[in-house]
């Protein structure tokens, strides 16, 4: 997308990673004039999990100009999830909630919809250099600007300067790492396996609107997905504690295939369908850092925390950081004395402490509790789906504004009934 050859070059804002939540920062940048850089250690299309959106995230798709491209795209329709244990089934329509705003979205490859979201930010005049990758930063302390220190596949190496500069480069971490920035997670260690199948379902069988989260028979703290996607395939993959799914990665497509054929409800769907790429393996995955922001910079997205992919709040969450932190950055660059803390930290942990809440909850098994409860009150069930739809900055929503007392106080409801 463009060439250079200059040793240092200056730009209003520099980007690490061309994930969502950079390509969704630079659009927005550019929409308000700011020249920027986006530097992308791999080249895109690229695969990467987290395929089934939230609806919340296409008013950020819709603000940064991107969303007509998305909808024309072609993936396959989402209004909500479907949850399932030992034949009890449970689901929500993400239409029918709480929170005002979309109720459907998507299920996307990740590799195409990622590609369309860099594709849309280049066109609105961000300069985009895949390939490159940021091997140091001198932060912007005592007033100076922000430098990175960038080197191409070629090995031609340059330093960016900036007004400040974002890190989105989701598991990559990039200046958590390179700065230290790294703080213990509050979440256990888990893995997930996974693969694509051509899934073969029959039309009617299951609903291919929504993301199918299934629990494990005889492990609770053991759950299944299945995404379908566009053109008969589907995503499908099992997360549990990382010991669980540890073994040697000749034997990830046996141990995926026998996990699938437990499930009494995925078992007779998936079956033998084939898997149409080798098993894939990610563990570890939970992060966090003691602040989303420093000199100069701010963290959005995975590269500042990551909680499990139980509620697929990863894109939203990333999508969320980007708006705010565009938000934030266009009043200090304005002029404004900006406090990141309490205008893009807390804000941005709020609605993660909420998908926390509900996290923690479903390992315990007592989000399942209400999940399954067949006495369901609408209006509450309403705000549940609110949470699962992503809306977890509604602080009209008592589940949102006190997720834990209320959660709590609802499975004591749910077990003493």
């Amino acid at each position: 997308m463009s060439t250079h050859s200059s040793k240092r070059i200056t730009v209003d804002v520099a980007i690490i990673g061309a994930g969502p939540a950079g390509a969704v920062a630079a659009a927005l940048l550019r929409r308000s004039g700011r020249s920027v850089l986006v530097l992308e250690r791999q080249h895109f299309p690229r695969f990467s999990i987290g395929e089934s959106l939230l609806p919340q995230s296409m008013a950020y798709l819709e603000e940064a100009g991107m969303l007509q491209a998305v909808v024309e795209a072609g993936f396959q329709y989402k209004n909500g999830a479907h949850f399932i244990h030992r034949g009890q089934s449970s689901a929500f329509d993400f239409r029918d909630k709480h929170s005002p705003g979309w109720g459907t979205t998507y299920q996307v490859e990740r590799a195409v919809f990622d590609d369309i979201l860099i594709r849309c930010a280049a066109q609105q005049g961000a300069d985009v250099r895949f390939g490159h990758t940021v091997r140091a930063m001198q932060t912007g302390e005592n007033g100076n600007k922000p430098v990175l220190d960038v080197i191409d596949e070629a090995g031609n190496a340059y330093e960016v300067e900036a007004h400040f500069v974002f890190d989105a480069s989701g598991f990559g971490r990039v200046l958590p790492r390179l700065l230290n920035l790294e703080a213990p997670t509050r979440m256990p260690t888990r893995a997930a396996i996974f693969t694509h199948v051509r899934d073969g379902i029959p039309v009617g069988v299951t609903d291919r609107n929504k993301i199918c989260v299934a629990t494990h028979p005889e492990r609770r703290d053991v759950w299944f997905w299945m995404i379908p996607l566009a053109g008969g395939r589907s995503s499908v993959g099992c997360v549990a504690e990382a010991s669980f799914l540890d073994v040697p990665e000749a034997e990830r497509d046996t141990k995926l295939r026998a996990l699938i054929q437990q499930e009494p409800t995925l078992g007779p769907l998936i079956g033998n369908a084939p898997f149409l790429m080798p098993v894939r393996h990610i563990g570890g995955y939970a992060a966090n850092v003691e602040r989303l922001h420093g000199p100069g910079y701010a963290l959005l997205g995975n590269a500042g925390e990551f909680l499990d992919p139980v509620f697929s709040s990863g894109v939203t969450i990333a999508l969320r950081s980007a708006h705010l932190a565009v938000q934030t950055l266009n009043r200090q660059l304005n002029g404004e004395q900006v406090d990141w803390s309490s205008a893009y930290d807390v804000p941005l942990r709020k609605g993660i402490d909420t998908f926390r809440a509900f996290v923690e909850r479903w390992y315990t098994g007592e989000l399942q509790d209400i999940i399954f409860y067949p006495d369901q009150t609408p209006s509450i069930r309403r705000m549940i789906s609110a949470v699962l739809a992503g809306y977890a900055w509604d602080e009209s929503n008592p589940y949102v504004a006190d997720p834990v007392r209320r959660l709590n106080a609802l499975h004591d409801v749910c077990t003493h009934a």
